[in-house]
């Protein structure tokens, strides 16, 4: 063995328990996964892709997949809309404000899910604070139904995530260079012009970055969905649930996760590529 391929294969070393638990921790269970998902029927009885073609062919199991990317967009949309105004005022703070903001950004990721969840539904329930100050300004006559809802379930996730789009947009307007909105400020640009042809345009990729981290997480946040939706909307990682611990029905359950998991990657996959391609098309004009 030559000096070279020794320094080599010393360099890999430290790959190699990395690589080890990769393979163990993910690999393996994947494989696992679409080995049981092949499986005709709960008792193991014979290989086929009749789980695929019994999804592919369920109007019901095509709407609940169809729903749940839409509730990911929607969560990402919605706070995309809202860290925007969030990032400016950041920028144009003080560093005891910016402090401030940071602090209450990084303050939900530190809270369990679980109890941002509950005081979502203490918020949204018939008693719960919005019904009741509604009711109190008269705005409302009756307590409206804001819990179990598509609404509801929108709104809380929208606040739970909030972080993972706030922070990217507010990286990306920091490295923003400032002189571009103060030239475009002297050649008479309205403020809302700026944003849509400086600002919008140069943090894109920060906007992006973030809207699928929020669309990832939304579309698979079990716990909330289920909370809040409180069982009334069937969303995929809840049908999955159903189908493989109410149902025991494995092979189906195991098929669903591997068309979920792949419907997510996919979506993630082709905005990263197409987002590549428009801020190289940004960039070059």
């Amino acid at each position: 063995m030559t000096p070279a391929s020794t320094s080599g294969s010393r360099q890999l070393l430290p790959v190699v328990p990395l690589a080890a638990l990769f393979f163990a921790a993910f690999v393996l269970p994947l494989a696992a996964l679409v080995l049981v998902s092949l499986f005709r029927d709960p008792q193991f009885s014979g290989l086929s892709p009749v789980q695929y073609l019994r999804f592919l062919s369920d109007p019901f199991s095509l709407r609940v997949l169809s729903d749940t990317l839409l509730l990911g967009a929607e969560v990402a949309l919605a706070t995309l809309i809202l860290a925007y105004p969030l990032a400016l005022v950041y920028v144009a703070s003080g560093q005891f404000l910016r402090t401030l903001i940071t602090f209450l950004i990084m303050l939900p990721i530190l809270t369990s899910t679980v109890v941002r969840t509950f005081a979502w539904i203490v918020i949204l329930g018939r008693d719960g604070i919005i019904n009741s100050a509604m009711l109190s300004l008269g705005f409302w006559q009756a307590p409206a139904r804001l819990l179990y809802t598509w609404e509801g379930m929108v709104l809380a996730l929208t606040q739970i995530q909030l972080p993972l789009m706030a922070l990217p947009v507010i990286n990306s307007l920091l490295r923003l260079d400032g002189n571009l909105t103060r030239a475009a400020e002297g050649l008479g640009a309205s403020r809302v012009r700026i944003f849509i042809t400086v600002i919008l345009p140069l943090t894109l990729p920060g906007a992006i970055a973030g809207w699928l981290l929020v669309f990832a997480a939304a579309a698979t946040a079990f716990i909330t969905q289920t909370l809040v939706g409180g069982g009334r909307i069937i969303l995929m990682p809840s049908y999955i649930y159903q189908q493989a611990v109410g149902v025991q029905d494995w092979p189906f359950s195991a098929a669903l996760s591997l068309i979920f998991t792949l419907a997510v990657t996919g979506i993630v996959f082709a905005i990263g590529v197409l987002s590549r391609h428009f801020v190289r098309g940004v960039d070059a004009a």
